[in-house]
């Protein structure tokens, strides 16, 4: 069985769309919602799928850990709320694990919805950092239960703990990437904000993880960054806070 976990915030928009994609998924398969405080309908929303809804403290990492510590399936596959699942995106996992005996896990080539050129250049950079062993949650990471247990699970960190599963999990074996289908994310978090920020803030905040700045400190730093971005676009800056984990 695979055990997909989905962290959550205030997403009662994008949500639905999602639990609904991966319902048609013929694969057996478990469904678990982590909510990480949500002031609207999130845990409705879910609830009306039937699927199992935990509640955590806000934080995508102690989120995805609460998810994964309630799965009983072999295959863990974590998804963002605002992703776009593709249809036979389950059989997909199923079949790059089953020719792969000794990969540990993968992720799916990543699409942005956004119809702009920062999308599209998005899009190639995502490729070519992945060609060297480098992705992200909204990507669709997916990991044998059996390899996660042995890699300590997932930590806690309240950023760049798909970062820190990825490292371990590339030095695990070669890990798997579904070309086709793809997975489709939003590009909200970069609605309104200049790409050449939104390039520098990506490397200052990997640049300060592995300088051993403390996660906590650098999710300040991202919060408070996207505010001001957003706010120099003339945008309202509290669109930019984490309302998902995108």
């Amino acid at each position: 069985m695979i055990s997909i976990v989905i962290p959550a915030l205030n997403e009662t928009e994008n949500l639905p769309g999602l639990l609904s994609r991966l319902a048609r998924e013929p694969e057996t398969h478990e469904v678990v919602v982590v909510d990480g405080g949500s002031s609207d309908n999130t845990i409705a929303a879910a609830r009306a799928f039937g699927v199992t809804v935990v509640r955590a403290e806000q934080g995508r990492g102690i989120q995805l850990a609460a998810g994964a510590a309630r799965t009983k399936g072999e295959i863990l596959v974590f998804l963002h709320a605002d992703s776009i699942f593709p249809q036979g995106g389950l059989a997909a996992i199923q079949k790059a694990l089953g020719e792969n005996p000794d990969a540990p896990g993968g992720n799916f080539r990543l699409l942005f919805d956004g119809d702009d050129d920062f999308s599209r250049w998005l899009e190639g950079f995502y490729a070519w950092i992945r060609a060297r062993g480098f992705y992200y949650g909204d990507s669709g990471i997916f990991i044998r239960r059996r390899v996660l247990d042995s890699l300590g699970g997932i930590r806690p960190l309240a950023l760049m703990e798909d970062y820190d599963l990825v490292r371990r999990m590339e030095k695990a074996g070669p890990t798997q990437c579904i070309e086709e289908p793809a997975l489709i994310t939003s590009s909200r978090r970069f609605r309104g904000r200049p790409p050449a920020m939104i390039v520098w803030g990506w490397l200052k905040i990997h640049v300060l993880f592995l300088l051993g700045v403390r996660p906590e400190r650098l999710a300040g730093l991202y919060d408070s960054r996207r505010g001001l971005e957003a706010a120099g676009a003339d945008q309202d800056p509290a669109s930019f806070k984490p309302q998902s984990y995108s």
